[in-house]
């Protein structure tokens, strides 16, 4: 947080929230919150109580020129609505959404209830139990989701997870590697080509609450009807790097690993679990070696050294792709311990 709590609200929130109802008749106050790299997020508030209000940016924080229509975050509110029906509590409830500013309002869960799981890491609190139930919850939203395939009218986004997650990981980190290009590319084809399920599309530590209830996902702004094994792709690679992050952690976090993956594979109903586990397995290193060289690098991997880590262990299992998650977890103990 970097303001008073009299700090002025911007004038595009003030204005969504008069529009949605939610303003009252008071002046609006705040401050704004530590988010990611695409969005404002502010702490607002009004008389009924605060609120959790984003507003999407149209060019991310990054150093590269990424950019993205601001109109994602009516779908990251329709994400959240879903979840809530697969698994109650497991999403911020929604208050309202502005299509025309790009302007979503949610509750506000105070840090005094809730802890980022991304802190507990960074702390070494890599509970398994903790890191079972975000699988097994995120592969509850999966499994109702794939029940309910209407609902994929509703999520036609595959330009915005195109250009939000797919170009600027996957093929921006070929155009680096040209060799690993078609192995790239083809994750790709692969990924695109399995439209079953909701995907969250940034399930990532900094994106996880852990609450009195369980895990509460935020930051749903890449929601797509497509293929699940993303989302449990991407949360396990974060499970990955931050055994760089915290060395003295990773007999934990690789705990972690194998605990998330058990909770997600039990939840697996909509299709085989080996066929859905064998594209997480092929997609992961792909995403491995997007953070350190793709347009969204992980901002605690630094060192040169540890860059090369991940370099070797990506680029073996690209080129000779494995089947089982666990097969990824062991080539990176194995590189770690060198």
């Amino acid at each position: 947080m970097t303001a008073s709590a009299d700090t002025p609200v911007p004038a595009e929130f003030v204005q969504a929230l008069r529009e949605m109802g939610l303003a009252g008749t008071r002046p609006l106050t705040g401050e704004p919150l530590t988010g990611g790299v695409s969005s404002d997020i502010w702490r607002i508030d009004t008389e009924q109580g605060p609120l959790c209000v984003k507003r999407a940016l149209a060019k991310l924080r990054v150093e590269a020129d990424w950019r993205a229509p601001i109109e994602r975050n009516l779908y990251e509110a329709r994400w959240m609505e879903v979840a809530n029906a697969a698994h109650p509590g497991s999403a911020p409830r929604v208050l309202g959404q502005h299509p025309g500013l790009g302007v979503l309002a949610m509750s506000y869960l105070a840090s005094s209830g809730y802890r980022l799981w991304k802190q507990s890491l960074r702390e070494g609190q890599a509970d398994p139990a903790t890191a079972h139930s975000v699988g097994a919850v995120l592969g509850q939203i999966h499994a109702w989701s794939a029940a309910h395939p209407e609902l994929a009218a509703q999520f036609a986004t595959d330009a915005i997870f195109f250009d939000i997650r797919l170009e600027p990981y996957l093929l921006a980190t070929a155009r680096r590697h040209p060799d690993l290009a078609p192995a790239l590319e083809r994750l790709v084809a692969v990924t695109r080509s399995h439209t079953v399920a909701l995907v969250h599309g940034d399930v990532s530590p900094k994106n996880i609450l852990i609450g009195p209830q369980g895990p509460v996902f935020l930051d749903a702004e890449c929601a797509w009807w497509g293929d699940p094994a993303f989302d449990i792709a991407f949360c396990l690679n974060h499970l990955l790097l931050k055994c760089l992050w915290n060395p003295p952690a990773t007999n934990a976090l690789l705990a972690a690993f194998e605990a998330l993956a058990a909770g997600y594979l039990q939840a697996v109903a909509w299709e085989p679990r080996p066929a859905l586990e064998r594209r997480a397995a092929e997609l992961l290193p792909g995403l491995l070696l997007a953070r350190v060289d793709g347009k969204s690098p992980v901002e605690y991997v630094t060192a040169e050294a540890q860059r090369d880590q991940v370099r070797r262990v990506a680029r073996e299992l690209l080129l000779r792709p494995v089947d089982q998650l666990s097969s990824v977890c062991a080539a990176w103990r194995e590189e770690l311990a060198r």
